[in-house]
């Protein structure tokens, strides 16, 4: 079969033996796969990458001058079984994949261990109990977005964001137009998108931010005390010593009062900032701009060392929360939801290339105004993204004067 390998941060195109599936196992005709930007990192910083993850317990992940096959977001269709195996998707079933494989007493991630290739390929291995059937006759293109949109939903499930909440997205590439459209499903009313990119501003309304903010001409905090948010230290000190003025004039002790109100949840309002970039200082700048008691939820991959100050926010009570990936249960859940109309995940596909177009396509995404996610087609013979159209036909790019 053919095969994109990447060894010394070059991509080539070699044939390799076909897998053989063994007992619990299942082979797959790659359908899609979908190009992710950890397979952009590992690339070129693979070393690096890999002193991070044996430091915590993955201890398989693959040396920089070592042939390893990406891609771990994917679907495809099934051709073969170990013997053993339960077989419990006929030949020919279209499945997502969660991308982890069992190897004796360990468990490899498809894609980041040379053992455990993934599915920049005609043919993956996969764990038969981590297959999902594709249902509702979703489309090849939109269901290989099933596993980066499962890590905005966990994102977005971490984040406790409930209808009434501002959602404030920094970074609309897509992790973040994932984590847009997975807002817009949950109800969310007001969400909130910010990139330097004209492009992506454009992707961001279609997936369902309702106000976007070019950050070069305006703060995407800028209407903070429209919404109830404390934006300074005096606003605070305004808020402690007002309510206990106000609540001394009640005929009942005003301590009991407050704990009464603490009980049923009343609390200074705040946004819930989902830091999508994944680049040193971004959330330092959060930090020092976003409003008291912000929920920041960091989905951005950084892999350089970054610098904060805690100081500030201790001052301003932020909270941090830091996701990675997803639940088996979380996955399924995603595949179900963009089946069955609840996500639009659509926009995000803006090209698709052959085995042969992989090195051209992670070239290509470099331009934010391009491209945000580029699909893999195995039986394709595409050398270069076609941005003409995204995996429903309509135009990837919004028209010049949108922008």
């Amino acid at each position: 079969m053919k095969a994109v390998v990447c060894s010394s941060a070059e991509l080539k195109v070699v044939d390799r033996p076909d897998p053989v599936p063994a007992k619990g196992q299942s082979v797959l005709k790659v359908s899609r796969c979908g190009i992710c930007g950890s397979d952009l990192h590992v690339r070129h910083h693979c070393d690096h990458f890999g002193k991070l993850m044996r430091r915590v317990g993955y201890m398989n992940f693959p040396r920089a001058d070592e042939e390893v096959v990406f891609g771990h977001e994917f679907c495809g269709e099934v051709l073969d079984y170990g013997s053993g195996s339960k077989k419990s998707a006929k030949p020919g079933t279209r499945v997502c994949v969660v991308p982890m494989i069992r190897k004796g007493d360990e468990i490899d991630a498809l894609g980041l261990a040379v053992r455990s290739p993934g599915a920049f390929a005609e043919r993956v291995l996969v764990d038969e109990s981590m297959m999902v059937p594709i249902p509702n006759g979703l489309s090849d293109e939109v269901a290989a977005l099933t596993e980066p949109m499962a890590v905005a939903w966990h994102a977005v499930r971490r984040s406790e964001a409930t209808r009434k909440d501002v959602a404030i997205v920094i970074g609309c590439g897509p992790v973040g137009l994932g984590v847009i459209a997975m807002l817009k499903a949950r109800g969310v009313r007001t969400i909130i998108a910010s990139d330097y990119s004209a492009g992506r501003r454009a992707l961001a309304k279609r997936c369902g931010a309702h106000v976007v903010v070019d950050p070069a001409k305006e703060s995407p905090y800028r209407d903070w005390n429209d919404f109830g948010f404390i934006g300074s230290m005096s606003g605070l000190l305004e808020l402690s010593v007002g309510t206990r003025e106000k609540l001394g004039k009640l005929p009942l002790p005003w301590h009991h009062v407050w704990r009464l109100a603490e009980t049923a949840g009343l609390a200074p309002k705040r946004p819930i900032v989902f830091e999508c970039v994944g680049a040193p200082g971004v959330l330092a700048s959060i930090m020092d701009s976003a409003p008291f008691f912000t929920r920041v939820v960091v989905v951005g991959v950084c892999m350089q060392p970054d610098t904060i100050e805690p100081s500030m926010g201790i001052n301003k009570e932020i909270e941090l929360r830091f996701v990675l990936a997803y639940s088996p249960l979380e996955f399924r859940d995603t595949l179900h939801m963009i089946a069955e109309g609840k996500v639009d995940c659509a926009p995000i596909v803006t090209g698709t290339v052959g085995l042969n177009g992989v090195d051209a396509a992670f070239e290509a995404l470099k331009d934010p105004e391009r491209h945000a996610k580029i699909l893999i087609d195995p039986a394709s013979a595409a050398t270069t993204p076609d941005a003409g159209a995204s995996a429903r036909g309509r135009p990837v790019r919004e028209p010049a004067h949108a922008l």
